[in-house]
């Protein structure tokens, strides 16, 4: 394996489903050993979440344990909780996610650990940062729901719509990978670590960026819109004669070209779409008069005419059809496995970092490295 900017770093992953688990396969991937700590009895809950399976585990799982080794422990029994507190204190990060209060009863709380291993980055995801919070509500769907974002999802006048992934959960993963590297070279300078808190709920009010802005701001609730934008017209999908097509005619340049693509260069030059802001007042008229003459040729025509004037434009395709294309395929790494055959994963989003194709190690199976780790608790070399 290559050298990797994590490379000496290990990970105690306490951490299940979605937030923690996807934020140590970011460190994984990135070069850190990464030991998922699972109960006995299943191990982590996505690991059932199927179908589809391969072999015992669910895709679901499989999609963010890549890189990993499983450990697994029952944290009820005292000889288990001081074998994890040996390799907390032979780790340089904690992540867990957890209810709170929860880690402290099995005597595993920050307090509990500092103390003995003072440089430890300490990772944390809870459901919310306030104290004056309306209970535990640590579900991405719940989130969705107490966060305002199914207030704005979905086609007007039809009620609220859950967004396709639970995107809040990887947003607040990749909140909390940023926090724990921050506090890793903090640590650096300072030979001291600390307890990083990301709150999913708080994860989730960045997420909505200039939704929230707009309320914020400018006093203006947003309702669903369908796949229209809030603050730009025309920047939506239209149905063209056999699927949507995805136009996205950011500024009065754009506009003025798509007009013309669509052979409507009156449209430019009416007064009431003379700029961005008359446009988004008019909407209706205007996305009525567009939807009209997309509807009458095939999303291929009007990508082809789009992009041939310089506008920005692409159909809405289905998963299948983005794995099929030319960049679909280049986002996914097969990685071989003894258990389950090839594995068809998505492969770490960044390039010029020193990372390789050898990166890419197989999901764990549940226990597959509690005899290795055992093992190298019971020593002084790497893991």
């Amino acid at each position: 394996m290559t050298d990797a900017p994590l490379d000496g770093i290990v990970v105690a992953d306490f951490s299940r489903v979605l937030a923690g688990p996807l934020s140590t396969m970011v460190l994984a991937d990135l070069g850190a050993t990464v030991i998922k700590v699972e109960h006995p009895a299943g191990g982590d809950d996505t690991r059932v979440w199927g179908p589809p399976f391969v072999g015992d585990d669910a895709a679901y799982f499989l999609a963010v344990n890549r890189n990993k080794r499983s450990l697994t422990l029952d944290l009820t029994d005292p000889d288990d909780v001081e074998l994890a507190r040996r390799l907390i204190a032979r780790s340089d990060v904690l992540v867990e996610n957890f209810r709170p209060g929860v880690m402290e009863r099995f005597g595993l709380g920050y307090e509990d650990l500092c103390a003995t291993n003072p440089a430890l980055v300490y990772c944390s995801v809870i459901a919310f940062l306030s104290d004056e919070a309306p209970g535990d509500a640590g579900y991405d769907l719940l989130m969705q729901a107490l966060s305002g974002f199914m207030s704005i999802t979905g086609e007007r006048d039809r009620g609220p719509v859950k967004i396709g992934s639970a995107i809040l959960d990887v947003v607040a993963g990749l909140y909390l990978t940023v926090g724990l590297l921050a506090a890793l070279r903090d640590r650096d300078r300072t030979g001291v670590g600390r307890h990083v808190e990301v709150g999913l709920f708080d994860a989730s009010i960045s997420a909505l960026a200039n939704q929230a802005g707009n309320v914020l701001l400018g006093d203006l609730v947003p309702t669903a819109l369908g796949t229209e934008h809030p603050s730009i017209v025309p920047y939506q999908v239209f149905p063209a004669a056999d699927g949507g097509l995805a136009l996205a005619a950011g500024n009065d340049k754009l506009f003025r070209r798509t007009c013309v693509a669509l052979g409507r260069g009156d449209l430019a030059d009416d007064p009431d779409y003379v700029d961005n802001a008359h446009r988004v007042a008019n909407r209706g008229r205007l996305v009525a008069a567009l939807s009209a003459v997309f509807a009458t040729r095939p999303v291929s025509h009007w990508v082809d005419a789009l992009s041939a004037a310089g506008v920005p434009a692409a159909p809405v395709r289905t998963l299948d059809q983005v794995f099929e294309s030319p960049e679909g395929r280049s986002t996914v790494v097969t990685v071989d496995d003894d258990d389950r055959g090839e594995l068809r994963l998505v492969r770490s989003p960044w390039r010029g970092i020193g990372l390789g194709e050898d990166q890419h190690r197989a999901p764990p199976r549940l226990g597959e490295h509690t005899d290795d780790v055992r093992a190298w608790l019971a020593t002084e070399g790497d893991p």
